[in-house]
């Protein structure tokens, strides 16, 4: 699997944490777009603040006042979208990786290939959808620019074509080089690790707690995954083939118990259920 990227055509946002302030007014641009509604804490949830279901895009604080914006990196080549065996992920031409539920099994084989960790699953919902940033590909579509750049008031992430995204970075450090981390040769997180993401960053600390650690390399991941999961449908198949027999088994075995117990609350109650009205009384007529 491999895709050309053209970075004039690709969307891309770039995030730089020095201009951050932690306001929040990317996250809660964010909500109103998506209707995500309030946070609520889970006992597996490190804090509120963290990416859940309820947050696309959310503002990690780190010591010394420092504010990091994380979201999807919409990877040009992503292992999300290879690691789905039914398409439920797919990277668009525009640049953003989309999800559909529609198709989505609930494998959740893409929150494991993920190497940012950024896919959330819907665990308090009885219907339950994987969520993540899709970098407001519907407002894409329109002509408009994603909620969480639109409504940032500083500047601190901004966004256009992959290679305006490049060339600002560019311009900034150049324009202050001992701003940026590392000293000496400032780094764009993105530019060309695992071939590359449309969300890109640029800082003044090191962003490895984010994922961006020196382990990632250049190389596209899906090559990687798809070498594993390539030999994944067929006993995908056989355990849905398995688990529907059970389904219907036990739908079977609950619908003979209620149709029993309806038979039986009748024959203790014969009359219930049927109209009960008198009739007139004897002689009237």
């Amino acid at each position: 699997m491999s895709t050309k990227i053209d970075d004039n055509k690709v969307r891309a946002i770039l995030t730089d944490t020095t201009l951050c302030t932690g306001c929040e007014t990317c996250v809660a641009a964010c909500k109103k777009t998506y209707g995500l509604g309030r946070d609520r804490m889970w006992r597996w949830k490190e804090n509120v603040d963290s990416l859940s279901s309820t947050r696309f895009c959310t503002v990690q604080r780190r010591p010394n006042s420092r504010y990091v914006r994380q979201q999807c990196r919409h990877c040009n080549e992503p292992a999300c979208a290879s690691a789905c065996i039914v398409g439920a992920l797919h990277k668009q031409e525009n640049g953003p990786v989309t999800y559909d539920s529609a198709r989505c099994m609930g494998c959740r084989y893409c929150m494991i290939a993920c190497p940012f960790g950024i896919p959330r699953y819907e665990w308090e919902s009885a219907a339950p959808k994987v969520r993540k940033c899709i970098l407001c590909h519907p407002r894409l579509q329109e002509g408009k620019q994603p909620a969480c750049t639109e409504a940032c008031p500083y500047g601190a992430t901004i966004f256009g074509t992959r290679a305006e995204m490049l060339a600002e970075a560019r311009r900034r450090i150049a324009a202050a080089p001992d701003r940026y981390y590392p000293a000496g040769r400032p780094r764009i997180y993105g530019e060309h690790e695992i071939g590359g993401t449309s969300v890109l960053y640029i800082s003044d600390i090191s962003l490895d707690f984010l994922g961006w650690g020196p382990d990632l390399g250049e190389q596209p991941l899906p090559a990687l995954t798809w070498a594993a999961l390539s030999k994944v449908p067929p006993l995908v198949l056989g355990v849905a083939g398995l688990m529907s027999g059970v389904y219907w088994v036990i739908g079977r075995r609950m619908q003979l118990q209620a149709e029993a117990a309806e038979a039986a609350r009748h024959a203790c109650h014969p009359h219930k259920g049927h109209s009960s009205t008198p009739g007139p009384p004897e002689g009237v007529s």
